[in-house]
């Protein structure tokens, strides 16, 4: 053993609180702009209404668990129809594919539910608190009245968005207004309120606490982003060539030899994810742009060009570097030129070379086309699938056992359960036949349908009938027959194939 044994080692480096700094810039005022529309859609949607007629519930957006329907404005949803719910989330990933391959992790930076509730949080944080060093002196000072009051006050603004941001999201699972009403008579079932509950820490955990480790532990986003990035991208990035090497600079001091880079860590200071853009891209980078303010706001105090923080492309990065190069070369060679300048024979070849590299995202590349084809063919097959969708859905079960019983007269009698979906908004009467078995009986078994064949069934709903087919044939093999249902007002057919079993298999 060592005489160190006892020592302390630590394998795990403490994960560090971050106080991101306030700035001011377009980035940030973008987000701003960003977070009110995203707030105002999510508090706001479950009230809005949508007349669907007097037997569907009239709010816009609602995921009905009782009745195992979700409606969104004029579409409706069933349970059966779990493939139009695929397809949803095929878009909704293809898009972000699409979207991230052209400018990156726009999504997290700007409308994620973390980034947008943890950008609230930090506000609030701010509010009362103060600024970054405000807040970092108040953390590790003492604990005083003052820091009690702050701290208290923080944590009961935040508690109170967590409470509001659950109770929004029970909302879309419930009649909106009926649901606040009952709120304000005191008059909400356990089940509610046990939700709401959990949700309210969840929502006061992730975004007061666990914030950017949300992104960088949890998250699989951050994992596999990169694989949808290319060299035409448009990601943040440190222009090295122009801020390297970079070090302290007073006012009057020569740029000569040196980077525009102060380092002055302004960019470290305000990113919420705590981490240094200079040392080349990150997956913790959620791409919101702050750190591009912040830098800006620096240069101009320094009366230099803006941008050497940035959003760009690697290939304009690239580009930019050889252009760098070109102009130290034609800077080492100037002084051999100046005679020849002086007598105007250069023609202004020794002038600085300009950039006239088009900024922007290629859009016409390989993975774009691939991304957009793909999107294109799932919407278009969503889109399909909604249009032709029937409002009738017949569905019919063999019964098992017996599989078919003798009569006392030699007939063969056979048991069926249909299942009837009228996904109408109106109740409905249909026509019952059947196909394939002459001379075959039809006899509903149900009360008040006895020697019927006319069914009914709720607007929107489903309901169920037990039905006897008997016939004179003689025991052979199954045969195959199909139930015929038709609407009797808008003339709508839907039709389900079975066997009539005659005698038993060896």
């Amino acid at each position: 053993m060592t005489s160190n044994q006892n020592s302390d080692v630590q394998l795990f480096q403490k994960q560090e609180r971050i106080y991101p700094k306030k700035v001011s810039g377009r980035f940030r005022r973008l987000k701003w702009v960003a977070m009110v529309i995203a707030l105002a859609i999510y508090y706001l949607a479950p009230f809005i209404r949508w007349d669907r007629g007097a037997n569907a519930p009239d709010q816009a957006i609602l995921i009905d668990m009782e009745k195992g329907r979700a409606y969104w404005f004029w579409f409706e949803i069933w349970p059966q129809e779990v493939y139009i719910l695929t397809g949803i989330l095929v878009c909704a990933a293809i898009l972000l594919f699409f979207v991230t391959s052209l400018f990156g992790r726009v999504w997290c930076g700007y409308f994620c539910f973390q980034t947008v509730w943890t950008d609230l949080f930090i506000w609030v944080e701010r509010q009362v608190q103060g600024d970054r060093n405000k807040r970092k002196r108040l953390r590790e000072g003492p604990w005083t009245f003052e820091k009690i009051r702050k701290l208290a006050i923080t944590h009961f603004l935040w508690l109170l968005i967590a409470w509001f941001t659950a109770g929004s999201f029970v909302l879309y699972f419930n009649d909106a207004p009926t649901l606040v009403a009952k709120f304000l008579h005191f008059d909400v079932s356990p089940t509610v309120l046990g939700f709401i509950g959990g949700l309210t820490f969840m929502t006061y955990l992730m975004a007061g606490f666990a914030r950017e480790q949300v992104c960088t532990f949890m998250c699989p986003y951050a994992r596999f982003q990169s694989a949808m990035f290319d060299k035409d991208t448009l990601i943040i990035g440190y222009d090295q060539n122009r801020g390297e090497p970079r070090g302290k600079h007073k006012k009057g001091d020569s740029w000569d030899g040196r980077g525009h880079c102060i380092d002055c860590t302004a960019c470290v200071q305000v990113c919420p994810m705590g981490i240094d853009i200079r040392d080349g891209l990150k997956m913790e980078c959620i791409a919101c742009g702050l750190c591009i303010d912040a830098c800006d706001d620096i240069m101009e105090k320094l009366d230099l060009p803006k941008g050497l923080i940035r959003y760009d492309t690697e290939s304009r990065m690239e580009h930019s570097e050889l252009l760098s190069k070109e102009k130290a070369d034609a800077k080492t060679s100037s002084a051999d030129q100046a005679k020849t300048c002086s007598d105007g024979a250069c023609k202004g070849a020794c002038a600085p070379t300009q950039d006239n590299f088009d900024l922007g995202v290629h859009l016409l590349r390989p993975r774009t086309f691939l991304y957009a084809f793909v999107l294109t063919v799932v919407i278009g097959l969503m889109l399909w699938a909604l249009i032709t969708r029937a409002t009738l859905d017949l569905t019919v079960l063999h019964d098992r056992n017996p599989l078919f019983v003798k009569m006392s007269n030699g007939d063969i009698r056979n048991g069926y359960r249909l299942k009837i979906q009228n996904r109408s908004h109106e109740t409905q009467r249909y026509e019952l036949s059947l196909e394939g078995l002459d001379d075959a009986q039809v006899i509903l078994n149900t009360a008040g349908h006895e020697g019927s064949q006319e069914l009914m069934a709720a607007a929107d709903g489903v309901v169920e009938y037990r039905v006897f087919v008997v016939s004179d044939i003689k025991p052979q093999e199954p045969i195959e027959i199909t139930f015929v249902l038709k609407d009797t007002i808008s003339g709508v057919v839907d039709r389900y194939e079975t066997m009539f079993v005659s005698k038993r298999s060896r």
